[in-house]
């Protein structure tokens, strides 16, 4: 039986063109060979497992090599190539500063430095993990470090920068190693699966890449793991089970779903994550990078951004285009407060489940369609017989005061009686006008963009589709309505008022302000006076829309405006706030307290 190698060492980078992910630094340290510009310190820098000691020994023997390629490239036939392939180098030494991190052992290797090589033009002198070298250590290397013998060089790795000493730093060309990207690790993967003839397909290949979190050998530590399991033909299913990892199919029928608005479905699927040993904080991540993907794929410009298999992408486009951009928002907001709420939570999976009927919510409660008899007449009109059923417009809640008229939609017949041509109804909703003989024809009614706020939901504002809003038959017809009784207006103010009776403080204003009606553009114009231009600036800006909505359906009126105004100082009543102030304002309103006060020798101030 052959000696078995783990991948991570049979195919471990041994030239520059090997080095996977690390392009620009492998160019750098090609170029200073070509140019003989080397330095005597170098520092290698960056995560686990992404080339940081492979990439020293490349560097060390392509210097040693006595015949290179045209690419900078070790020829491995030199006697410096097979030596150090062979574990015999006596030109380039390897030294572990985990397990030799004392000042004995910084003094050995000193003593090691002055001696030149047999073989090869430099003593290259590799320290791992050099952040593990105590401060005694790291000072008696300085002197070293800084001034060394011409054919030494030195080339330190970690991979924890932060713990090295600046003075060390400083001696030093430091080069920072990234991590390497999903697709270089599905790449490499692939090639090594094609040598070794395993069969594994590009999902199975873009979740050992994502679990390898940018490190080649971790992912090459997981492809060895998942060979052991499901031998040479990899299938995905088999992959997700052996690495724990969460199916994507678990994110699309979430989703689904959260878009039909059924909670029920969405906590069954929660269930089910759960019954098979899955994190919960694992779950509402896994969510949320869901959503991410899919508001990446709906977004043009950004497929670089998605790191997913074709088969993938289609099936996240797809969804996606059935979602909208304010939905994908506020679920990735509820996701977030859920994710970081989660630790602190007494009832943690109580706690996700909320999230997720919240998710399901977000469109709004499903609504029961509008109840309309077979029969529409408008009054003081012929009621009109429709061919077909009442088809109700979709509404969602609206802020606004639109009459619930201008949400059903007729379909009239090809004529009615006693018009002897009835105008051709179109797809929008009717409306009832009388002809010039009098008779009742229809005609479509007008749409426009908006009426101020009125009858404009939230969710209307926010949605990607174009908003119109019909207008009531009333509106329709022109400027008949008349306005209402300026007496009758003022008498429905303190309705308004009490609307707001969990807001004292705008409750207070409203209550307290002075009223003055007058007529302006065919509008009755109520202006309110409150105590200050802060108050005023305040209503104005934030709260001006909302009352006059309100004030207009409590007066069954859209012939009303709303002007906040300031009541001039001489005309607002003294408020008395200091203890004293009350004290004589008692005084003078009741004659016994202040002949009490005097008989008693009180002292108000």
């Amino acid at each position: 039986m052959a000696r078995y190698i783990v991948s991570a060492r049979k195919y471990r980078p041994d030239s520059f063109g090997s080095l996977i992910g690390q392009d620009n630094i492998a160019r750098t340290l090609k170029n200073s060979i070509l140019r003989g510009q080397l330095a005597h310190a170098y520092l290698f820098c960056g995560p686990r497992g992404v080339g940081k000691t492979s990439a020293a020994r490349i560097f060390a023997k392509t210097i040693n090599c006595s015949s290179p390629g045209p690419e900078m490239e070790p020829c491995g036939e030199c006697e410096s190539c097979v030596s150090f392939r062979e574990g015999r180098s006596y030109c380039i030494h390897e030294l572990d500063a985990a397990s030799n991190n004392g000042v004995e052992d910084i003094k050995a290797l000193m003593e090691q430095v002055q001696i030149p090589p047999q073989v090869g033009r430099y003593s290259v002198y590799i320290i791992d993990e050099v952040h593990m070298l105590t401060q005694s250590a790291f000072n008696a290397f300085l002197k070293t470090l800084e001034e060394p013998p011409a054919h030494a060089i030195f080339i330190l790795a970690t991979t924890e920068k932060h713990k090295i000493i600046p003075t060390i730093l400083s001696r030093c060309q430091t080069y920072d190693f990234n991590r390497i990207g999903i697709p270089d690790i599905v790449r490499n993967l692939r090639d090594i699966a094609g040598r070794e003839n395993i069969r594994i397909d590009d999902e199975s290949l873009h979740v050992i890449a994502q679990k390898a979190d940018g490190a080649m050998r971790d992912a090459l530590t997981i492809f060895d793991q998942t060979v052991a399991f499901c031998g040479a033909d990899i299938r995905y299913e088999d992959v997700i089970r052996n690495l724990n990892v969460l199916d994507y199919e678990y994110g699309f029928r979430l989703t689904d779903a959260f878009l039909a608005k059924d909670y029920g479905t969405a906590l069954l699927i929660f269930d089910e994550i759960l019954s098979r040993g899955f994190n919960s904080l694992h779950f509402i991540s896994s969510l949320g990078s869901h959503f991410r993907d899919l508001l990446v794929s709906r977004t043009g410009g950004l497929d670089a951004l998605l790191d997913l298999p074709d088969s993938l992408r289609g099936r996240y486009g797809e969804q996606a285009s059935r979602c909208t951009l304010k939905f994908l928002y506020e679920a990735l907001d509820a996701v977030s407060r859920c994710e970081a709420g989660y630790r602190a939570a007494t009832n943690q999976r109580l706690h996700i489940e909320f999230t997720l009927m919240r998710i399901s919510f977000l469109g709004g409660l499903p609504e029961q369609p509008p109840v309309v008899s077979g029969t529409s007449a408008l009054p003081g009109r012929p009621a009109v017989q429709p061919a077909a059923a009442v088809a109700p417009v979709p509404a969602e809640p609206s802020i606004g005061t639109v009459p619930a008229a201008s949400a059903v939609q007729v379909q009239p017949a090809a004529a009615v009686s006693a018009a002897p041509a009835a105008a051709p109804a179109s797809a929008a909703s009717p409306d009832v006008a009388p002809d010039a003989a009098g008779t009742d024809a229809l005609r479509p009614a007008r749409k426009r963009p908006s009426k101020r706020a009125s009858g404009l939901s939230l969710s209307a504002l926010m949605s990607d589709e174009e908003i119109t809003v019909e207008l009531a038959p009333e509106d329709a017809a022109g400027d008949d309505e008349p306005l209402p009784d300026a007496e009758a207006v003022k008498g429905k103010w303190p309705e308004l008022a009490a609307m707001y009776t969990s807001q004292p403080r705008l409750a207070n204003a409203l209550g307290t302000a002075r009223l003055d009606v007058k007529e302006s553009d065919g509008l009755l114009v109520l202006s309110f006076s409150l105590v200050n231009e802060a108050q005023k600036n305040w209503i104005a800006e934030k709260k001006l829309r909302e009352l006059e909505e309100r004030f207009r359906k409590i007066c069954a009126s859209s012939k009303i405006r709303l002007e906040p105004d300031v009541l001039p100082d001489d005309k607002q009543e003294k408020r008395i706030y200091m203890p004293t102030e009350k004290a004589q304002d008692l005084m003078t309103r009741n004659s016994e307290v202040g002949e009490l006060i005097k008989d008693l020798a009180l002292d108000i101030r």
